[in-house]
């Protein structure tokens, strides 16, 4: 299972990736010491702290001409990863 899925790229993580700090979605089920484990191995870089936030899912709805279709938004988890002094990750160097 790969706990990473994909790397947030915001304006405000962007603003943060200058002082060392990038942001993750990754599985709902990760756990703190997991994830510093997998940042360090995928991007080869010394990880110094990582913060969680989860993200319930919101109820939406929306009217059609038919009918009323509700359901709910996704539910996630970020996590904000602190990278040692000197490093870097480089997300858009595959583009």
């Amino acid at each position: 299972m790969d706990i990473l899925k994909q790397p947030l790229i915001t304006e405000k993580i962007s603003a943060m990736n200058e002082r060392g700090v990038y942001g993750f979605i990754v599985e709902k089920t990760a756990k703190k010491p997991e994830i510093k484990l997998a940042v360090e191995k995928t991007f080869g870089v010394k990880v110094v702290s990582v913060r969680t936030i989860r993200y319930a899912a919101k109820h939406k709805s929306r009217y059609t001409k038919a009918k009323v279709v509700s359901g709910f938004t996704n539910a996630f988890k970020k996590a904000i990863v602190q990278v040692a002094d000197g490093e870097v990750i480089d997300f858009y160097g595959e583009i």
